[in-house]
C-alpha cells in the first residue's frame, strides 16, 4: 500500500504531545512527515524532557497510524526534545528567587475538599513528567504534606550557599518539601498570630536552598485570610488553582476563593478549578457512578466564572489510604487514578504555559494599613 502524507497528518491530529493542549499538528510538534510506499518517517519535537514522555509520544504515533491509516505500515518516529525557554526569575521586592520558574498556589474556599491531597499528587505527577518540583506547605495551622510524603520524622538540614546558611528541603519521590510541620511536634498546636505565621513562611521561602525548580507549589490554608495575603505580599505568584467538591456549600466558598485572586488589587491569574470527589464508583460495580455530593458542580462553576475547568477526580478509598501511608496515589502505575492525575496535571501545565505567553509577570502585592483597616494595593 502507498501511504499518503495527508492521511498521516489527519491521523496525528487526533493526538497531542505531552503537556500540549492542541493536537500534534496544530501545535507545530510535527515538524516533518515523509512517506515512501508503506513506509513513513515522522519527525516530532516535544518540550517534555522525560524518557516517559518521549516513549509515550512514540507509542501513540505508532498505534494511531496503524489504527487509522494502515495496520502494516512501517513507521519510524524521530522524537526531538526542545526545553521551553526559561522565563526570568520571579522578582520580589527587588530581590529574586534564583532558579524558581513558576509559583503555583493551590487553594480551596473551605477545608476538607482534598486540597493537600491534590497538591501532593500534582507534585509527584509533575516530577514523573520530568519537571523539577517543590512544595511549600503554607497551611500553618494544619500541615499535612509531611504525612503525605512519608517524611514526618525528617528535619531540613542546614547547608551553606554562597556563604549563607540555608535550609535544605526534605526530598521524597523527586519532590522537595518544606513545611512548618518539620519544626513542631505532632501533638503541638500552632497558636500564632498572623505576623508570626508570616515570619515563619518568609523564612521557609527566602532562607531555603530550593535550587532549580520548574514549579514551586504552595499548599495554602483553606479560606481567604491573613496567610493568603502574607504569601501574595511575599511572592509574585504565577497562577492559582482552586480545588472544590461538587456540593453547593463548597462551591460557594470556592467562588470566594476565585474572587480573592481576581481582585484588581491582587490580580493573580486563576489557572482553573479542579473538582475533587466528583463521584463514587464501588469496586464491585466499576461501571457505576454515584454522584454523592452533586454532579459537575465545580465544572459548572468554572463555566459561570469563565475560568478553565482542569478536570475531575473520583471519590476513591485508595486515594485516602495512599495519602495516609505517605505514598501519593498518582505513583501507582497503570491505574485509572494515575491517568486522571496525569490529565489534570497536563491541563495545569498547559494553562501555566498559556498564562506566561499571554500575560505579564505577576507582581507581589503590597499591603498597607490606612485608618485602622487593611488596604491591599499593587
Amino acid at each position: 500500500m502507498k501511504l499518503n502524507k495527508q492521511d498521516i497528518l489527519k491521523a496525528l491530529e487526533t493526538i497531542s504531545a505531552p503537556g500540549e493542549g492542541q493536537n500534534m499538528v496544530e501545535s507545530g510538534a510535527v515538524t516533518n512527515v515523509i512517506t515512501f510506499g508503506d513506509e513513513v518517517v515522522v519527525d516530532i519535537t516535544i518540550t517534555n524532557p522525560s524518557l516517559q514522555a518521549k516513549k509515550k509520544t512514540e507509542v501513540e504515533i505508532l498505534q494511531t497510524i496503524h489504527k487509522l491509516v494502515y495496520e502494516k505500515a512501517k513507521i519510524k518516529v524521530n522524537v526531538k526534545v526542545e526545553a521551553p525557554t526559561k522565563s526570568a526569575p520571579n522578582v520580589i521586592k527587588g530581590k529574586t528567587i534564583p532558579g524558581i520558574q513558576n509559583i503555583v498556589a493551590v487553594a480551596s474556599g473551605k477545608g476538607g475538599v482534598g486540597k493537600s491531597t491534590v497538591t501532593a499528587n500534582l507534585a509527584v505527577t509533575l516530577a514523573k513528567m520530568g519537571f523539577k518540583v517543590g512544595i511549600l506547605d503554607a497551611d500553618i495551622y494544619g500541615p499535612s504534606i509531611p504525612i503525605m510524603f512519608d517524611v514526618v520524622n525528617e528535619k531540613p538540614l542546614a547547608v551553606t550557599v554562597e556563604g549563607k546558611s540555608k535550609m535544605k528541603p526534605v526530598e521524597n519521590y523527586g519532590v522537595k518539601v518544606l513545611s512548618i510541620g518539620f519544626f513542631t511536634k505532632p501533638d503541638q498546636a500552632v497558636v500564632w498570630r498572623g505576623p508570626m505565621a508570616a515570619k515563619a513562611l518568609n523564612q521557609m521561602i527566602f532562607d531555603a536552598a530550593w535550587g532549580e525548580l520548574d514549579f514551586l507549589l504552595l499548599d495554602l490554608p483553606p479560606g481567604t485570610g491573613d496567610i493568603h495575603l502574607s504569601i501574595m505580599q511575599s511572592l509574585p505568584i504565577t497562577g492559582a488553582v482552586v480545588v472544590s467538591t461538587p456540593q453547593n456549600v463548597a462551591l460557594a466558598d470556592a467562588k470566594k476563593g476565585v474572587a480573592m485572586f481576581q481582585q484588581e488589587s491582587i490580580n493573580v491569574p486563576v489557572l482553573g478549578i479542579i473538582e475533587n470527589m466528583a463521584y463514587f464508583t464501588p469496586a464491585e460495580l466499576p461501571e457505576n457512578k454515584y454522584y454523592i455530593f452533586g454532579k459537575q458542580g465545580a465544572k459548572n462553576l468554572a463555566e459561570d466564572l469563565q475560568v478553565p475547568f482542569l478536570g475531575e477526580l473520583p471519590l476513591v478509598q485508595s486515594i485516602r489510604e495512599a495519602g495516609d501511608v505517605g505514598r501519593p496515589a498518582a505513583l501507582q502505575t497503570a491505574t485509572s487514578l494515575e491517568q486522571a492525575f496525569e490529565k489534570i496535571t497536563q491541563n495545569v501545565v498547559q494553562e501555566v504555559v498559556r498564562r506566561n505567553d499571554d500575560l505579564p509577570p505577576t507582581e507581589a502585592v503590597k499591603i498597607t494599613t490606612m485608618a485602622g483597616c487593611s488596604a491591599v494595593k499593587k
